[in-house]
């Protein structure tokens, strides 16, 4: 049996991207349109024709708009099923005709409460109520009517609209009623979060309840381990843009994550920035004049965990640089761009993957997630950057101003590796990186032991922690590595033990007052 032809329409859109095309492509087939106020203003300035909402109401749209499609109508031509005769005997004794395809998207509630120091008001005047009720009938009643709630899918749409000679499949209505009943989630969680965010209990961006509705966007291979499914979803590919290579598994996504918050934190300096990962934490990280340059300096800390690696760049990737890298098997390379040449370059190894890098749709002040049994664990993002300069020096010696600047080169990197993490560190390179130990010391060891292994002289360095050092063994191992200077939050116990260390050392420490536990 073949599917049934689209002859009416209903169309009411907030975001109207695509909306005359797709509405002179359905009039000139001859489906008759059906819209509200706005949007019928929107297409008869672009040419096309449309009946008003009352006229199939009978009832005005009234309060400011807010009531408008909220009808027996309205509601009863689309829910109503095709092969039930009472249902069909019910829309003849109404006078009502039934609509074929719901063409609706959403007040945009979130654009608006991501706005700074929105208003309550502001924000409860941008809760659509008739469009997600609208999207939910239609939704339901898949098995006979079509819903398009993103204008992305507009060119699908048409695509087999004309190809089935003004229908649409059965497997075709049903994906669009998944998007649209995922879509009315994610707009319900939106406005439930920021409610509840509002409500007189709740501590600032962290509510009484926590709502979580994303869409599917890549089915990845495998998760963490070959035995684990696993998906992607969000946004996150507008962000980090595949451009060549095997698809991103689910390792690829983290490392390909930890790199861009890092480099973020770099968002501020001029120079040429590289950075080196693996399994989520910086093995190398450089300044300089050139990417090749910077990239040389982060390879020096760390010659080896590079193989199978991660590299990001804050500039857009240059043949030097990509000659260097091509020397090394890499599994992604990252830059806010690639110039023909280069990308024809590094595209010679298939499976490489290259992403281009999009830094302005990173949402910084999104909540931070952590999976655990029976629920999440939220909290709200760590974007503090301090500045040595502005710490509290302890030590009799206060730090030169060379040592200042390694100091907060050091504690950029250490924010962004695993804890324990102790990062060795001048002006415009690492020297050497300690990361997850389960002892404040046996970083300390690991990164002595890794420089003295690859030939960089620790000596000279400064010290960056994440957290504060609960003994004096940290600094006095520092020092005997060659260390002159520390920054590290403070806050021990044994604090006034760990300051006397540094002074009978002659090294100069400074105190932030903050703590970057990375777990």
């Amino acid at each position: 049996m073949s599917e049934p032809r689209i002859a009416r329409a209903l169309l009411s859109v907030a975001d109207k991207t695509g909306l005359a095309e797709l509405a002179l492509r359905l009039s000139r087939a001859g489906v008759e349109l059906v819209s509200t106020g706005k949007t019928r203003e929107a297409l008869l300035q672009a040419g096309v024709a449309a009946r008003p909402i009352e006229d199939l109401s009978g009832f005005p749209e009234i309060l400011d708009g807010r009531v408008k499609t909220l009808h027996p109508a309205i509601h009863g031509a689309i829910l109503a099923r095709r092969d039930l005769a009472a249902h069909q005997e019910q829309l003849a004794r109404h006078a009502i005709a039934p609509i074929d395809l719901v063409v609706v998207n959403f007040y945009p509630f979130e654009k608006t409460v991501a706005q700074p120091q929105v208003a309550l008001e502001e924000a409860i005047e941008q809760i659509d109520i008739g469009g997600p009720t609208l999207v939910r009938a239609a939704a339901k009643n898949f098995a006979h009517v079509t819903v398009l709630s993103d204008p992305a899918d507009y060119p699908g749409f048409m695509a087999e609209f004309d190809a089935g000679a003004g229908a649409v499949s059965a497997a075709g209505r049903f994906a669009l009623a998944r998007k649209a009943f995922a879509r009315v989630a994610v707009y319900d969680a939106a406005i439930a979060n920021f409610l509840s965010s509002r409500g007189p209990q709740s501590a600032a961006v962290l509510g009484e309840s926590f709502s979580l509705s994303l869409s599917r966007v890549l089915s990845l291979r495998y998760g963490e381990n070959p035995h684990q499914q696993a998906a992607l979803y969000g946004d996150f590919l507008r962000l980090a843009e595949p451009l060549h290579g095997k698809e991103l598994s689910f390792n690829n996504v983290l490392d390909i994550n930890s790199a861009i918050h890092l480099m973020l934190d770099f968002s501020d300096r001029r120079e040429a920035v590289v950075a080196i990962l693996k399994h989520n934490t910086p093995c190398g990280v450089a300044l300089g004049a050139s990417l090749k340059e910077a990239w040389d300096k982060a390879l020096a800390t760390d010659p080896d965990s590079p193989f199978g690696g991660i590299v990001i760049t804050n500039r857009p990737w240059d043949l030097e640089l990509a000659r260097a890298v091509d020397e090394l098997f890499t599994e992604v390379l990252i830059g806010p761009d690639f110039a023909p040449a280069v990308f024809d370059f590094l595209r010679r190894k298939k499976n490489r993957r290259l992403v281009r890098l999009h830094p302005e749709a990173a949402r910084r002040d999104e909540l931070d997630l952590k999976r655990v049994l029976g629920g999440l664990l939220v909290q709200t993002p760590d974007l503090s950057l301090e500045e040595p300069r502005l710490g509290r020096v302890v030590t009799r010696r206060a730090p030169t101003e060379a040592e200042f600047e390694a100091l907060g080169f050091g504690l950029r990197v250490c924010k962004h590796v695993k804890s324990n993490a102790v990062v060795f560190a001048a002006a415009d390179r690492t020297i050497a990186v300690g990361a997850g130990g389960t002892s404040r010391i046996d970083p300390l060891h690991a990164a002595c032991e890794k420089a003295k292994r690859v030939g960089l002289p620790v000596s000279g360095s400064v010290l960056a922690s994440e957290a504060f050092f609960p003994f004096p063994d940290g600094p006095a191992l520092a020092a005997q590595a060659g260390a002159t200077a520390i920054v590290q939050p403070g806050g021990a116990v044994r604090d006034a033990e760990v300051i006397a260390e540094a002074d009978a050392r002659g090294l100069a420490m400074v105190f932030t007052g903050v703590r970057h536990f990375r777990h």
